[in-house]
């Protein structure tokens, strides 16, 4: 019988705009040498148009991000080493997409086109072993948007931070059903100043990992 070859771990760093999900990301790769695979807002040609006008933007952006979440999960599929995905294809579709449709800022043509081509696709993809959800309140996450500084997230209100946010517990004890799942309060916790905090993660996610190896018979 051949050997059984290495199951690589698979974690998603889930969370609202603002919350750290980058941050968090760089730091537990660059402390567990994990591959990281970052959110590609800079490239969206439509991104800063979608914040100065969603209605008329929002189906094209919300493409171009399943888009790219899917050449991220293709390289997944191939690389050897645990990865970490910092937002995933799940939230784009169940939190972004349906809050854009529910706010009426996405026709129900568009939304049901996108949705429908999103579970066709959602079908075949591989699902994260742990998903680590960061959370923080609407008013936390407006400071960290400020505090950052992207131009075109300045106008964000707080009522659209607050709608995502509920749809996130919803969507997380959803999916937290059938994936191992982490969730971490970050209001009173500073990504880039408090190491300890962030070390303790790490530590914990990393024992999370050797756990899903060994069960897994590797």
């Amino acid at each position: 019988m051949s050997e059984k070859s290495p199951r690589k771990f698979f974690s998603v760093i889930a969370g609202n705009i603002g919350v750290g999900k980058t941050t968090f990301t760089r730091y537990l790769c660059s402390q567990l040498h994990w591959h990281a695979f970052y959110e590609n807002f800079a490239d969206n040609p439509y991104l800063k148009s979608f914040y100065n006008d969603m209605q008329r933007w929002a189906f094209q952006s919300q493409v171009f991000f399943l888009k790219e979440r899917l050449k991220d999960l293709e390289q997944i599929n191939h690389i050897k080493i645990p990865c970490v995905q910092d937002r995933s294809i799940f939230e784009d579709a169940e939190i972004f997409a349906r809050n854009l449709y529910e706010r009426q800022m996405m026709s129900e043509t568009d939304y049901r086109v996108y949705h429908d081509l999103y579970k066709r696709i959602s079908a075949f993809l591989p699902k994260p072993d742990l998903l680590i959800y960061l959370r923080a309140s609407t008013w936390t996450l407006i400071s960290r948007i400020r505090k950052r500084g992207r131009e075109f997230e300045q106008d964000i209100d707080a009522e659209y931070l607050m709608q995502l946010n509920t749809l996130y517990e919803k969507w997380v004890r959803s999916f937290s059903q059938n994936c191992e799942t982490l969730i971490i309060d970050t209001d009173d916790f500073h990504m880039y100043e408090n190491k300890q905090w962030l070390d303790g993660l790490v530590k914990e996610i990393a024992s999370r990992a050797g756990n899903k190896k060994a069960s897994d018979g590797i």
